[in-house]
């Protein structure tokens, strides 16, 4: 069983890092992998109610990685921590299949009673650097939060969310297999100031063509003025 759950982890870091180079190099130099293994005993330890010995092989994973892994947290199949440094995911988080977190990544409690305090990710969910998911609520299936992203409520299946607090930008776009491009998300904020400088271009605009109306206007006004004057002088002169 171990061995099986090591082997899925050494498939799961070649399909999702692009910089591996052989098994050697995952096993002495990956701590995403390392903390996997230190999260399978320990996590095996608490649910033998070897509490002490689960929190303490725990606490030396921390350690040893910069992840700390509550070993009460549920985690499924093709779980990938990439750097890892600075990952915390509490005691009652629960981690669906296929998902992806990246360093700095925090699955945080936001109440000290002993309840679910934790997150819940669906299966094929991928967190960028630095995000904080905050509270007892679920991210849906094959969701992407973006980094340095503050999540404090429920999340969509298949929705992307970026900023502080985290806001929905794009929902219903279903993905096929592991995107890992969470690079590649809306700006709203940019986005929004975009859109005010295009308005202002087009003020701009009007503006100008007004100035220009305004100014043959003038002239127009100028040279009736003069026509006046010169009919006003020939009258005076007959």
């Amino acid at each position: 069983m171990i061995f099986s759950q090591l082997k899925e982890d050494l498939k799961v870091v070649f399909e999702r890092d692009p910089a591996v180079r052989g098994v050697f190099e995952i096993i002495f130099c990956y701590p995403g992998f390392h903390a996997m293994i230190f999260y399978r005993f320990s996590h095996w330890l608490w649910n033998s109610n070897m509490k002490f010995l689960g929190r303490l092989v725990s606490h030396v994973g921390r350690f040893m990685t910069g992840i700390e892994i509550h070993p009460g947290a549920t985690i499924g199949r093709g779980f990938f921590i990439d750097h890892g440094m600075g990952v915390v995911i509490g005691e009652t988080a629960e981690i669906g299949e296929d998902c992806t977190l990246y360093h700095g990544v925090t699955l945080g409690g936001t109440s000290w009673a002993k309840e679910k305090r934790h997150p819940t990710l669906g299966n094929n969910v991928v967190i960028g650097a630095g995000a904080k998911i905050l509270g007892p609520f679920k991210v849906g299936d094959d969701s992407k939060i973006g980094s340095n992203s503050v999540v404090v409520k429920e999340v969509p299946a298949t929705a992307t969310v970026v900023g502080i607090p985290g806001r929905v930008v794009i929902s219903g776009e279903k993905r096929v297999g592991v995107d890992l491009e969470h690079d590649k998300l809306p700006d709203p904020v940019a986005k929004a100031v975009s859109c005010v400088f295009e308005q202002i271009h087009r003020l701009e605009d009007k503006v100008e063509d007004l100035l220009q109306e305004q100014k043959k206007l003038k002239n127009q006004l100028a040279n009736y003025e003069k026509l006046e004057q010169t009919e006003q002088f020939k009258e005076e002169a007959i």
